[in-house]
């Protein structure tokens, strides 16, 4: 009896260690699954209005450039090309201006806007391209001057001009959204709790979700690089005339963050003749990463530059 009871246990091992092996390649690739694919992000961010332009999975990331290079969400194109007025800058504008009092303006001006920033501080070089494509019937254009004239390649545009492949990655990532927003809707349970920013196709507008924050409060750097001046002057240069508006309909402004290079934007604009409207605030904002407005400072921020800028956009848009 003994030599079988021994038989029957070593007969047994393989089995157990396939399972066990096989356990812990379900566990691997379960973990893998919520750390690098959108599954990192929860879906209740989702609605008719609304996608994700942005999951911090390591394999997801960026949505929004190929959403509007590869033309993925067409809805969103068509309202960013009817807007009266159009916001280019970096997700700091984004941001700073996806707030009530945005939504509370352009309701009080009748008129239709659309915030048409991206995030990897997005600059001319997705920009320029785009607005030849849409072809805008924008009358007033505001623009976020921080990096947006920095002719670099973020690392989504680098993707974007130089992969081959590309527009099938993106084209994989919107197909995802639909099996993620059901699924992490129905079982939340399965989804990771990540930053991840949802998009409005009708204004463009951000909502995000972010786990822990670290609030800094803003700054400013005086410092003048002339390098930086001269490169980004040369590229407004060339850029501002394919914006089919009166010079004074175009808005330079800056949304201030940590080490804000004010000394940077202040000569790029005077280089340019073109006044920069920063709206004085006698309170303290903050970020919520280090780069971006909080919720209270974006509102804050919102409010003051509308009030500020208010007559030159209503002054454009009745012409």
């Amino acid at each position: 009896m003994i030599p079988k009871q021994r038989d029957g246990l070593f007969a047994s091992r393989p089995a157990i260690y396939i399972c066990v092996i096989l356990i812990a390649i379900l566990v691997a690739c379960a973990y893998k699954f919520r750390t690098e694919t959108i599954f990192a992000c929860q879906a209740d961010g989702y609605n008719t209005d609304r996608y994700i332009a942005y999951c911090n999975g390591t394999g997801y990331a960026d949505y929004e450039h190929g959403a509007f290079w590869f033309d993925l969400e067409p809805v969103a194109q068509n309202f960013a090309r009817n807007a009266d007025v159009l916001f280019l800058g970096s997700s700091r504008l984004q941001v700073a201006l996806s707030t009530a009092a945005t939504v509370d303006w352009f309701s009080a001006a009748s008129a239709r806007y659309y915030l048409l920033g991206f995030s990897y501080n997005g600059n001319v070089i997705v920009t320029d391209e785009l607005l030849r494509r849409m072809r805008p019937r924008a009358r007033v254009y505001v623009i976020n001057v921080d990096d947006f004239f920095d002719r670099s390649e973020s690392p989504p545009m680098k993707t974007i001009l130089h992969d081959p492949n590309a527009r099938n990655r993106y084209e994989v990532k919107r197909l995802w959204q639909r099996v993620h927003e059901p699924i992490c809707k129905t079982f939340p349970a399965l989804c990771r709790n990540d930053y991840v920013i949802y998009r409005s196709r009708e204004t463009g507008a951000y909502t995000k979700r972010t786990g822990k924050e670290k609030i800094t409060p803003v700054s400013y750097d005086q410092v003048i690089s002339q390098n930086v001046v001269d490169s980004n002057t040369a590229a407004a240069i060339d850029f501002l005339p394919h914006l089919a508006v009166e010079r004074k309909c175009i808005i330079l402004t800056n949304v201030p963050t940590v080490e804000t290079k004010i000394g940077n934007v202040n000569a790029i604009a005077k280089a340019l003749g073109v006044d920069l409207v920063t709206p004085e605030i006698p309170i303290e904002l903050k970020t919520y990463d280090g780069s971006h407005l909080d919720q209270p400072s974006a509102e804050h921020w919102s409010q003051a530059f509308f009030q500020a800028a208010s007559s030159r956009i209503r002054s454009c848009l009745e012409e």
